[in-house]
């Protein structure tokens, strides 16, 4: 007679066989209050409290995901067929409990029947919080009908487009959130906060912290954190100057007025604010490492620079202009995608393969702790000038041990500095001259670079080759009225000698639309499609009316669509034509303010 016990056997070897950090097995009942509460009416039998087979959850680094298991020993009582039979069916009593869990957590349900470990009839779903049903859970290679390991449940998990999506707009919601609370109540000016964030993200990667910062006094508060912080960057392999000037910036953290001071709520800010960022800021961290966290309380948007996926494990991408270090993080997922399980791989990319340079030191101490939060890479963050001596020679001649010279450049530099060698193509030039020969970049530029006549241009077009021009959606970098398009360049090989004519995209309806309290959104979920017609169109050349143009230009020429393309009639209408003539006035006012000085663009 099969034995159910034999069964819990098998699964129970297979948890300890493959354990995940931080996991909490628990069998029949949990300690964890909220999946208690949960339990207490879910018996299978219609009263009294379910007791699933296995209850695993991760209290620290998940808080809110459970993994509940019900076994049978026989594989005829695998499932029904209406799965309305919970006592009686494996799979029917998991998504009974299922049901219940997912008022709290999202869930993954596994059903396992069977006592021979090599002949087991294993059914997965996942059922998200909230969700009124559970589905089959999603896989590359399909339904997931064996014991895999804890850690790949939660990749899976984690990985699900819907998930991530869901999880990145709770994420944006409560960045405005904390945005608001640290305006009104720790009264911090716009640059402290994105320090404070990453701040208290170092601090709770210090496990003495981690484990006591809840009991500290309101007044030592604030000195234990910077210490948190100081110990933190101490165990990271950096020079002590570049560990000083990361540093620095955090340092008024100890002596803030209104972070340690009880306010007009009876809390004191700096308390809730770990709390709040422990609870919902620092799981979404170590879900995804390839998010760039700290710049959504900087206002960054990657998405267009993100979309190429070009990268190949043998680049090394620098950004010049690296702000909080979005590019870099984003060149790191594109690659680490590529890498797959590969840790060596993945190491070696961290370490060797991530060049960052920036010259303010709030942007570049934000870089480095990106980078920290991330694991390596933070060794090849250069603070100083990109036009400096000291920055320009060890990334043209590369660094033995550290890194090469760079394939890949992307940027996005500051838009109007006052100065002589400042202009936005003088970053791109230098960016150009940097790379190795045959390398790519690809800048983030005001419209303005493409349509009007700079000196920089003849240094660029004498030795380098402008690829491709793509205008971008006028209200990208809304409520901030730029516009802005992406130029792609061929560094080290002369303009004149191009085999083929520069190609110009007009990329500018993306499907996002704006919303009064979350900006620019995907909201008709079009994004996805749209992007991945653009990237063919670029990679194959084509030409269509409306939308994309070959054309051969010199410095003198304006490099964009718009001059060269033609009109695709059958699509004007007159509404059309009049939103046409209102966008070109906001155009022409924009470049006529111009002067008055926009300076943060996507990542500086």
């Amino acid at each position: 007679m099969a034995n159910e016990r034999i069964t819990e056997g098998i699964v129970r070897s297979h948890l300890h066989a493959h354990p995940c950090s931080g996991q909490l097995v628990e069998e029949q009942s949990s300690t964890v209050p909220a999946i208690r509460r949960l339990l207490s009416r879910a018996s299978k039998s219609g009263t009294g409290v379910g007791h699933p087979e296995f209850i695993i959850s991760f209290p620290e680094s998940m808080p809110m995901v459970v993994i509940v298991v019900e076994c049978k020993a026989n594989r005829r009582f695998h499932e029904s067929r209406n799965h309305d039979r919970p006592v009686e069916f494996a799979v029917d009593g998991v998504l009974h409990y299922s049901k219940f869990l997912s008022k709290s957590y999202d869930v993954i349900a596994i059903a396992v029947s069977g006592s021979d470990a090599k002949c087991l009839s294993v059914s997965t779903y996942r059922q998200l919080k909230g969700s009124l049903v559970a589905e089959l859970l999603p896989s590359p290679s399909g339904p997931v009908e064996r014991l895999i390991k804890v850690e790949k449940y939660l990749d899976l998990l984690t990985y699900d487009p819907v998930v991530r999506d869901r999880t990145e707009k709770e994420l944006l919601a409560f960045s405005r959130t904390l945005h608001n609370y640290m305006r009104d109540y720790a009264k911090l000016a716009e640059s402290e906060k994105p320090l404070v964030v990453s701040g208290i993200l170092l601090a709770l990667r210090d496990e003495v912290f981690k484990r006591n910062w809840s009991n500290y006094r309101s007044r030592d508060l604030a000195r234990e954190l910077y210490r948190a912080i100081e110990r933190v960057a101490e165990d990271v392999d950096i020079p002590s100057r570049k560990r000083e000037i990361m540093l620095a910036p955090y340092s008024f953290v100890r002596t803030h007025p209104e972070l340690a001071r009880m306010n007009n709520t009876n809390e004191i800010p700096l308390v809730r604010l770990i709390s709040d960022i422990d609870a919902h800021v620092r799981p979404f961290l170590d879900q995804y490492h390839d998010v760039d966290v700290i710049g959504q309380f900087y206002g960054e948007f990657l998405r267009y620079t993100g979309g190429d996926k070009n990268l190949t494990l043998s680049d090394v991408v620098v950004d010049t202009c690296a702000g909080t270090g979005g590019f870099l993080i984003s060149a790191m997922r594109d690659m680490d995608l590529k890498a797959g399980p590969d840790d060596g791989v993945r190491s070696r990319i961290r370490k060797e393969q991530l060049i960052g340079v920036e010259q303010q030191p709030h942007m570049f101490a934000l870089a480095a702790s990106n980078m920290i939060l991330r694991g390596d890479g933070k060794a090849n963050l250069y603070q100083g000038s990109c036009f400096s001596s000291e920055v320009i020679v060890p990334l043209t001649d590369g660094v033995p041990g550290k890194h090469g010279r760079p394939t890949v450049g992307l940027i996005n530099p500051p838009y109007s500095q006052r100065g002589e060698g400042l202009h936005e193509l003088d970053f791109v030039a230098t960016l150009l001259d940097i790379l190795s020969p045959g390398g790519t970049a690809v800048a983030v530029v005001p419209m303005s670079c493409a349509i009007e006549y700079h000196a920089a241009k003849d240094r660029i077009l004498s030795s380098h080759t402008l690829l491709a021009t793509m205008s971008l959606p006028n209200d990208l970098f809304h409520p901030v009225g730029v516009i802005t398009c992406i130029m792609v360049f061929k560094a080290h090989q002369p303009h004149a000698d191009a085999p083929q004519p520069t190609w110009f995209g007009y990329w500018k309806d993306d499907g996002f639309v704006k919303t009064k309290d979350r900006g620019r959104i995907d909201l008709n979920q079009k994004w996805v499609d749209i992007r991945d017609r653009w990237i063919s169109a670029y990679h194959s050349r084509t030409v269509a009316p409306g939308a994309s143009v070959s054309h051969r230009v010199v410095a003198t020429d304006e490099w964009c669509a718009e001059a060269y393309m033609e009109t695709d009639y059958s699509k004007i209408s007159i509404s059309s034509f009049q939103s046409t003539l209102r966008n070109f006035a906001v155009f022409r006012l924009t470049l006529e303010n111009d002067d008055d000085g926009f300076e943060a663009g996507n990542d500086s």
